[in-house]
């Protein structure tokens, strides 16, 4: 007996097959796709009717892979974006992308009516202009008619969901992330809601993981030839899923889930709502078991993505091996940037928002596609030493080394990398975080595992861990003594 994880992230989206027998776990990947978002006019978009075809197309090739009999299905995706449903549960429209820039400036303006600290305190979240908080008011502002219409808010994957079932549930760990919800009454925040002028009754009733959702569909079963499957939540932001997913031995363990996104943090049980939380911008997103995510967002491979992709407008089309390769023959430490400065949220020219930041900081601006690719790994690996420590600080723990997951961890030089950096060993693994923790908390809910740790152990006896040992400690003390001192 099987389960169907379908994890969306914001390149490419994936359905994965989970068998669970004697205590090991096997994925299997039976259908992969390209999620593109689509610019139309001013606004970019999440094409996410095409989303839902490609998981129709993964439930066919689910029955057709010898799968047996489904057990059940989950969904986890990005956080923060939403979509709206009318009064006849019909779609209001294409969901717009965090990375539009419609909340341009709107956290200032939000801010000038509901102080940060406020903000904050109610929440725990950090702040980022993609948060769905400013994504709603800047809607409110535009006097958008999808909020006039309106009859619920679903986010991305409550709302695949709803195309799956026909039930309007929120769930916990994506719920968090909105920055609208109070993990002290672990319910939305009515007052915040009221504050920017929004409807209450739009927002969704909140599950934690693990929660039946209803089933697939009749129409969906005849169209596609499968059964009633049952349908749960699992952590549906795909950083709750990846965290489910960590190998840890100890319950003192940090990790670093590595993909387009980098988050760092670790997990603990009561969100940190402390005044340096607020300084340093962490935040409490919830996971698995009411616990949180004390954790805080890199840009991460973004950069490398947007840099390719820039490379390949302009008629150079190269392989993520030949870029790597290129790297490694660039000098070391040559320009180092700031990941996470505003100028690489969405440049149109990402190599030219990196140039412009190194000569800015009165470094030698970066050439060739080695020298960039490379300064992009080393400032990542760097930055990732300064937000470990510090999620030690605020977390009060010391760690002995950083579990990274997810698919960027196929990137051995930014591993090794990364264990230079913070001069501590790098567990690498599993690649499939994300799906993995899917599929365990399906399993949790079927009651065929006890709990979360039970899950670890799994991960595990069933997945190869890579162990990256530091190395030239000197020269990346050096680095990170400049790295701090570009810091903005």
């Amino acid at each position: 007996m099987s389960v169907l994880a379908y994890d969306l992230g914001a390149t490419s989206g994936r359905a994965l097959i989970g068998r669970l027998t004697d205590r090991k776990l096997v994925i299997e990947e039976i259908h992969r796709f390209p999620n593109d978002p689509v610019q139309v006019g001013a606004h970019l978009h999440w094409d996410i009717l095409r989303l839902f075809h490609e998981m129709k197309q993964g439930l066919i090739q689910a029955k057709n892979a010898n799968a047996g009999d489904l057990r059940s299905l989950a969904i986890d995706s990005w956080a923060v974006d939403v979509g709206f449903l009318d009064k006849n549960g019909e779609l209001l429209g294409n969901p717009y992308h965090y990375r539009d820039h419609h909340t341009d400036g709107i956290m200032e303006e939000v801010f000038r009516f509901v102080p940060r600290e406020e903000i904050f305190r109610r929440t725990g979240i950090q702040f980022l202009q993609i948060n769905t908080i400013f994504q709603l008011y800047a809607l409110k502002k535009a006097d958008a008619s999808v909020l006039a219409q309106a009859e619920s808010m679903l986010m991305i994957p409550d709302l695949l969901r709803y195309f799956l079932t026909g039930e309007r549930l929120g769930e916990f760990s994506n719920a968090t992330t909105t920055q609208l919800y109070n993990p002290l009454t672990q319910s939305w925040d009515e007052i915040l809601i009221e504050k920017l002028g929004l409807q209450a009754s739009i927002f969704p009733q909140v599950t934690m993981p693990g929660t039946r959702a209803g089933e697939i569909l009749p129409s969906i079963q005849e169209e596609l030839g499968v059964p009633a499957i049952p349908v749960f939540t699992v952590a549906e932001h795909d950083t709750g899923s990846a965290v489910a997913a960590v190998p840890a031995l100890t319950k003192d363990f940090a990790y670093l889930s590595c993909g387009t996104w980098s988050l760092m943090g670790t997990e603990v049980t009561e969100p940190v709502l402390t005044d340096e939380a607020l300084e340093l911008n962490f935040t409490n997103e919830g996971g698995v078991g009411g616990t949180y995510r004390l954790l805080k967002n890199i840009m991460g491979l973004w950069l490398l993505e947007e840099c390719r992709r820039t490379w390949l407008k302009a008629g150079q089309s190269l392989s993520y091996e030949e870029m790597i390769a290129a790297a490694q023959e660039a000098r070391p430490f040559r320009s180092l940037i700031d990941p996470d400065v505003d100028a690489f949220l969405n440049p149109v020219d990402m190599p030219q928002a990196i140039r412009d930041f190194c000569r800015e900081t009165g470094q030698q601006e970066p050439q060739s596609v080695g020298e960039t690719i490379r300064c992009i790994l080393e400032s990542l690996a760097l930055k990732y030493r300064y937000v470990l420590e510090m999620t030690e600080r605020l977390s009060g723990k010391t760690f002995e080394g950083l579990h990274m997951v997810g698919g960027g961890i196929k990137n051995a030089m930014l591993c090794q990398f990364t264990a230079n950096a913070l001069g501590k060993p790098v567990w690498a693994g599993p690649t499939e975080g994300s799906g993995i923790g899917n599929i365990l908390v399906q399993y949790m809910a079927l009651g065929d595992i006890q709990d979360i740790w039970e899950a670890r152990s799994i991960v595990r006896d069933s997945f190869s861990i890579q162990t990256y040992e530091p190395q030239d400690a000197a020269q990346w003390q050096e680095a990170y003594e400049r790295f701090t001192s570009i810091l903005r």
